[in-house]
């Protein structure tokens, strides 16, 4: 058996190749990140034979998709490594600081020597274009919620009543308002026929009184209406409204590929459809862990331990790996809450040794991995009679 490693950059890739005993059988080559570096690639990989030779490459996110994709395409599996882990092992090896591409090929090569293989399966792909999805779903609202930031910046020199008559959200009802009365003035003036439109946007929950209330604090307002301060609140109001319509379409597609996968994942009562797919596709293959504990450390959910001579102590939990993950986790936590008997027990339990609510979520979402890990990796639906 030959191990190949492949160390991934933007314009070219390195090869090393060792043999089962560690000898060298390529002490290194380059290919370039184009069609003439694959075909170059293929020739190697065939000169080893399929089934006698096992790669690895470091997850390096977009600069290696096609890479993959192209070896899926010739019919040779891959097995993609944490670059911290490869740092580590090039660490365990040598004190020497000298770093090049072609080490790094050869670390890689020798990684998979001494750890094992366990190569990606073929729906990694699905995986990785939800993935990608919801990454940019996520920065989307992340930028939708600045807008809405500084549209209440705004809305406190011109009318700093407003907000506040709203519970200090942003509803439908209310950006309406400021979409198409822009002004205190324009407020205060609004007749029946406005409050008729305002009470169907609401659904029947913008009352009378409201609505009156809304157009005297507008006539008494102490805000000052500046034609700059109109022309940023119009233009916030257009990019939030155009950045809604994009996080919908974005929806809709995750919402297409999790349903073609059909996750275990999905079955948990509390777990929604865009949760499940942050939580599936940052996870990737499932196959990859052999306890809940890898997954714990691979969403940076485990606590950290210190122990030196007689001293030993549990510390904050690491936050290391996707954030996108995490916060998924943390956020089904509370509707679990509401749906799940035994989930809403272990939330109260926590809470009354004194734990801080995050760090009660935080327990729930360790307990929720671990429900996760059973589901997925045996591909069952979940079971609340089964939970304990």
């Amino acid at each position: 058996m030959n191990y190949m490693g492949i160390d991934i950059s933007k314009y070219k890739h390195d090869c090393f190749i060792l043999s089962d005993f560690g000898e060298v059988i390529n002490e290194g080559f380059s290919f370039t990140n184009d069609a003439e570096g694959f075909r170059k690639l293929e020739q190697e990989l065939n000169l080893c034979g399929k089934g006698n030779v096992r790669i690895g490459l470091e997850a390096t996110g977009n600069y290696g998709i096609n890479l993959k994709l192209f070896l899926e395409k010739i019919g040779f599996d891959f097995m993609e490594i944490n670059p911290m882990l490869i740092k580590k092992h090039i660490n365990s090896t040598t004190l020497r600081r000298t770093k090049t591409d072609r080490l790094d090929a050869k670390a890689i090569a020798g990684y998979l020597l001494e750890k094992g293989y366990r190569p990606h399966r073929t729906e990694f792909y699905n995986k990785f274009a939800l993935k990608q999805l919801t990454r940019l779903r996520s920065r989307l609202v992340s930028i939708r919620s600045s807008y809405l930031v500084r549209m209440t910046n705004v809305l406190d020199c011109i009318f700093p009543e407003f907000k506040p008559l709203f519970d200090n959200k942003f509803s439908v009802t209310s950006l309406y308002i400021l979409a198409n009365y822009p002004t205190p003035e324009a407020i205060s003036n609004m007749n029946a026929r406005s409050y008729d439109i305002l009470r169907r946007k609401s659904r029947g929950r913008f009352s009378m009184d409201k609505f009156v209330t809304l157009k005297q604090l507008a006539k008494n307002t102490v805000g000052v209406y500046e034609k700059c301060y109109g022309v940023e609140l119009q233009t916030l109001l257009e990019l939030h409204s155009q950045i809604d319509c994009k996080i919908d379409g974005l929806e809709s597609e995750i919402s297409q590929i999790v349903e073609e996968l059909n996750p275990p994942t999905l079955s948990i009562k509390g777990v929604g459809t865009v949760s499940a797919a942050v939580i599936i596709s940052e996870f990737g293959d499932f196959s990859r862990f052999e306890n809940p504990g890898q997954m714990l450390s691979f969403a940076g959910l485990e606590p950290g331990y210190f122990q030196s001579g007689t001293s030993e102590h549990n510390g904050h939990m690491v936050k290391r790996g996707s954030p996108f993950l995490r916060n998924a986790l943390l956020t089904c936590c509370r509707p679990l809450r509401l749906h799940n008997e035994v989930f809403a027990a272990y939330y109260r339990k926590k809470a009354s040794e004194g734990k801080h609510e995050s760090v009660a979520l935080s327990h729930m979402a360790r307990k929720l991995v671990r429900i996760i890990f059973t589901l997925e990796t045996k591909g069952i639906p979940f079971d609340p009679e089964k939970l304990r």
